[in-house]
């Protein structure tokens, strides 16, 4: 079987779009799954849709990388979008054509370099994960290449600053996807403060804050990745061989933080892309970790101890998909600042995305270090619900006392774990090790007492949530109907 390359489609007259020749405009620093999925598919489908007419240089941040795989398929690789849309399965293959090439600034830095000196390039993404944005001060300038990523990205800039500095219009919009808050800005820091450590002087300053924008941006996607099981099955099928292939789900929503300006520059939205460019990122952040992750956190532990092990299969539950939206409906988009319109658009999109048939999403997965989730993403919901309507939200009420529950069955250690049970079965409960300590401390506690411990940890919390009237009441009456009743029992009689 051939490998996939622009003369194997040739061969196999593949009628889909494909651009072979294109300016690089586009330099991106990470080559992963994620961005080829979701960056490099919508600047494909730019290509496409509205005549971007660009060509991205990928940059691998790390030194193992997939750059020689990457330039051996010519920059080629398919992409499977698959999921339920609509009330429907769906499973679209896309070849994408936007990559031109893959860098590895270990082996030729210079190459990279190089890339500074096209006046064609004009936007830079990124994503070398959530560690990548970073300021470390041991990182020199003559470093070849330095070793954070601000450092690469200043070494870089300067580059550009020698060969346009005097150039209106030749700086970057960097477009910052790390899952960090205010990712583009932070990037923006750890660049100006190297900029001052390696005394690279006031002009290089100034170009970089007057002629550079610097983007923070929230992404949505889950990437599943290269489909190791299948790999074979779709190779056959597809008629070439494919060492790059890359699937994700159907659902797609990218929001960037910058000026009107960029409309014209990134003409998404003629392309009919999932594509927001507004000058405030926040309220979309703040609901997609209300809504989507809190959902997750908000009803998975609850789901494991009623007996179920996958997201996917919850939906089909006719007491558990009732009480994650009512959760969402009731008790998390009243407290958000969206439209009910656009928030409630985006609550029926998770439902479809928790009922994907191609992705096994394990419960036990996502209650990962559950302690520091259910701060981030479903207590604010909480205060902000008690604020607003001066009452409890009882699924979200419930939902610290699964919790609570779920970690409390932890009733000893190994390897680093508390290892609980459900029914026959054992499971391994796992966060930071003081978390752990706690409950293995309070094992013995009854329904009154663990709740009191667990909601007055302010550790945990940051403040004291028996504070908040009635809920160290409302946690130990849950807890004790778990333990009498079940979960399952608990999430019925919150529909009632």
């Amino acid at each position: 079987m051939k490998q996939l390359c622009y003369k194997t489609l040739e061969e196999m007259n593949y009628d889909g779009f494909l651009l072979k020749d294109a300016p690089e405009r586009v330099l991106q620093f990470g080559e992963g799954n994620f961005l080829r999925a979701f960056v490099d598919c919508f600047i494909d489908m730019m290509n496409e849709k509205a005549g971007f007419n660009a060509k991205v240089v990928l940059c691998q941040p790390i030194a193992p990388g997939l750059a020689d795989m990457i330039n051996e398929q010519e920059g080629l690789y398919t992409l499977f979008l698959r999921g339920f849309q609509d009330g429907q399965k769906v499973n679209k293959k896309r070849v994408i054509s936007a990559v031109s090439r893959c860098l590895n600034p270990y082996k030729d830095y210079d190459e990279v370099l190089a890339c500074a000196k096209n006046p064609d390039l004009r936007f830079i993404a990124c994503n070398t994960t959530e560690a990548g944005i970073v300021y470390d001060p041991s990182c020199q300038f003559g470093d070849v290449p330095a070793a954070s990523y601000p450092g690469k990205l200043t070494q870089f800039m300067y580059e550009r600053f020698k060969a346009f500095g005097t150039e209106k219009g030749k700086g970057f919009v960097i477009l910052s996807c790390e899952l960090i808050d205010n990712n583009g800005k932070e990037l923006e820091r750890c660049v100006l403060e190297y900029a001052r450590q390696w005394a690279l002087g006031d002009a290089f300053i100034n170009w970089i804050k007057e002629e550079n924008i610097f983007c923070s941006t929230l992404v949505d996607r889950i990437v599943t990745g290269y489909p190791r099981a299948e790999a074979e099955a779709i190779c056959e099928e597809l008629g070439y061989k494919d060492n790059l292939l890359d699937t994700g789900e159907i659902f797609g929503f990218w929001v960037i933080e910058g000026p009107e300006s960029l409309k014209a520059e990134l003409p998404f939205d003629k392309a009919g892309l999932p594509v927001l460019i507004t000058d405030n990122h926040k309220p979309y952040k703040q609901r997609k970790v209300r809504i989507l992750n809190g959902a997750h956190t908000s009803f998975i532990m609850g789901a494991y101890l009623a007996g179920q092990d996958i997201v996917r299969n919850c939906m089909e539950d006719d007491v558990i998909q009732p009480f994650m939206n009512k959760t969402i409906y009731d008790e998390i988009n009243p407290t958000l600042t969206l439209t009910k319109e656009e928030l409630e658009e985006f609550a029926f999109s998770v439902t479809e995305r928790f009922k994907n048939p191609f992705i096994d999403h394990q419960l036990l997965s996502i209650a990962l270090n559950s302690t520091s989730k259910w701060k981030a993403r479903v207590m604010p919901s909480l205060k902000a619900y008690v604020e607003k309507t001066g009452t409890l939200p009882k699924c979200i009420t419930a939902s610290f006392a699964f919790y609570a529950a779920f970690y409390h069955a932890g009733k000893t250690m190994e390897d680093g774990a508390l290892i609980g049970r459900r029914g026959e079965d054992t499971y391994a409960i796992k966060d930071d090790a003081a978390v752990l300590d706690f409950f293995l401390a309070h094992k013995d506690d009854d329904a009154a007492a663990l709740a009191k411990a667990v909601a007055s940890n302010t550790a945990f919390w940051g403040e004291d949530l028996t504070q908040i009237p009635g809920f160290e009441s409302a946690v130990a009456g849950y807890l004790k109907d778990i333990e009498t009743k079940g979960a399952y029992a608990v999430m019925k009689e919150c529909l009632a």
